[in-house]
């Protein structure tokens, strides 16, 4: 009998034991944890606000022009909280969807034309679905179209000092020439908290269902990271993995915009890693963002705004 199988066999388990021990060897030690990466943010852009003091505490290049992806719903959902703050619209109004909304591509809440339903349940839909339909659907209400609802955005954004952003669609779906930066994003989510801190409701609720279809908010830190409230995620082939979010404890709220990370997994990793670095700084355990991240002090501008 041929001995040549069983000494195959043999070696393939030898060799399988000696690579299982040297992964085991590289990998770190039971109680230890993984490493935490060191070095500046990962992502195109990245600024940090301590929204209390309203000093920003860390940027990187977030003057770069990057296409916002769904985080346009935010000013969107400014325009209709206006909208709503200056009367003639209620949150009760029925809204009756479209076919031009119920068909939007990319993200949706589910919704099917001919319907009527709450501005209300449509405004939670675009915050936690990121439903591209219910975001159709709530500026054809608001405004009669779609254009002229973005005419409206441009206009606050200008109000708003929004110097370097263009919007071109109500929701963030990719068009020529829509751009924005992380400044301007800061712009836009810092005075929507101040003007809004109801609309916080909104964005950190953890899901919604509409006809049996539940979605589940996209923001990777509801829930995991601790007084973690909101804002927006959004995604586009063009602009990478998009994030505004913000967070209080004790006395402290930072928030924070990250566009153009390579990943989900990447963004999640990043942007905690910076609200970490800022919540550092505030409890005294840091000197800087910077030195917390462990980046170099010319790669970062700390200033006033």
């Amino acid at each position: 009998m041929s001995v040549l199988p069983y000494r195959g066999a043999w070696c393939v388990r030898l060799a399988g034991v000696v690579l299982l021990s040297a992964v085991l060897a590289l990998a770190p030690q039971a109680g230890q944890g993984a490493p935490i990466r060191r070095g500046p943010v990962q992502a195109r852009s990245v600024i940090l606000l301590d929204l209390d003091t309203v000093t920003v505490l860390y940027e990187q290049d977030a003057d770069r022009k990057v296409p916002p992806a769904s985080l346009t719903k935010i000013l969107s959902m400014y325009v209709v909280f206006d909208r709503l703050r200056a009367g003639g619209l209620s949150l009760k109004d029925k809204v009756r969807v479209s076919r031009a909304a119920a068909t939007t591509g990319g993200s949706r809440m589910g919704l099917r034309a001919g319907e009527k339903l709450s501005l209300e349940k449509l405004l939670y839909g675009m915050a936690v679905a990121s439903g591209n339909d219910a975001s159709c659907a709530v500026a054809e209400h608001v405004a009669g179209s779609q254009a002229s609802f973005v005419k409206m955005m441009n206009a606050k954004a200008q109000k708003l000092g929004m110097s370097r952003s263009v919007f071109a669609t109500v929701n963030g779906l990719p068009a020529r020439g829509q751009v924005t930066t992380a400044r301007d994003m800061l712009h836009l989510a810092r005075n929507y908290i101040a003007m809004y801190p109801d609309a916080l409701r909104y964005h950190s609720t953890r899901s919604i269902t509409h006809h049996g279809r539940t979605s589940v908010n996209r923001n990777p830190l509801l829930g995991t990271y601790q007084g973690a409230d909101g804002l927006k995620t959004g995604w586009t082939t063009a602009s990478g993995y998009n994030i505004i979010t913000t967070a209080r404890r004790g006395k402290t709220r930072l928030l924070a915009v990250l566009l153009g990370a390579g990943d989900s997994h990447v963004r999640k990793r990043e942007i905690q890693r910076l609200m970490d670095a800022g919540f550092a700084v505030r409890a005294g355990k840091a000197a800087s963002v910077a030195a917390a991240l462990g980046v170099s002090p010319k790669k970062t501008v700390a200033s006033r705004k």
